[in-house]
């Protein structure tokens, strides 16, 4: 994907379906067998569409990055992945402040997430801008395994709610 200098592309990608134990912590909740089957369907469409993050933030809990690590066996790559607990626990001002911390080179970050903080930040970001086909997929929901391409043009630094289209959406199913 050739940019401009100051455009970006931040790609929110919510984790894939994770089981449902009693009792078990929230953080070590792991993939399903579908879950990493649409993982990696992810990371497919993710490499047929050129969409390789130079920085992935994800998450620090293991459903998370085992999506991420399924993502990866389908085809998607990303330069430098970072684990962060502010990604698990925080909400979307929390993760915003993260994006805005990332390094002004950096072209293309990924964010591997959890909802409803994913959508909000979809939503807030592109405030309707960009294409209506991803906003209306948008608004029937943020499945798990979904993915939202944003375009910003701009410093990280200058991230705000309403300064990004939404140029795609995408629910992926292995």
């Amino acid at each position: 994907m050739t940019l401009a200098s100051d455009d970006k592309v931040l790609i929110l990608f919510r984790h894939a379906k994770a089981e449902q134990v009693f009792g078990k912590p929230d953080h070590e909740r792991e993939l399903t067998g579908r879950g990493v089957r649409d993982a990696r369907a992810a990371g497919a469409w993710l490499h047929e569409h050129e969409l390789g993050p130079e920085l992935v933030l994800c998450s620090s809990a293991t459903r998370t990055r085992q999506t991420w690590a399924a993502a990866e066996e389908g085809g998607a790559c990303g330069e430098t992945v970072e684990f962060s607990d502010s990604i698990y626990s925080g909400g979307a001002e929390t993760v915003l402040r993260s994006l805005r911390d990332a390094p002004g080179e950096v072209q293309v970050v990924m964010v591997v997430g959890h909802n409803p903080t994913m959508a909000m930040l979809a939503s807030g970001l592109s405030e309707g801008d960009g294409s209506s086909a991803a906003h209306d997929c948008l608004a029937a929901g943020f499945p798990t395994s979904s993915i939202a391409v944003l375009r910003y043009a701009g410093p990280w630094s200058g991230l705000a709610f309403g300064t990004a289209a939404l140029e795609r959406c995408h629910v992926s199913r292995g």
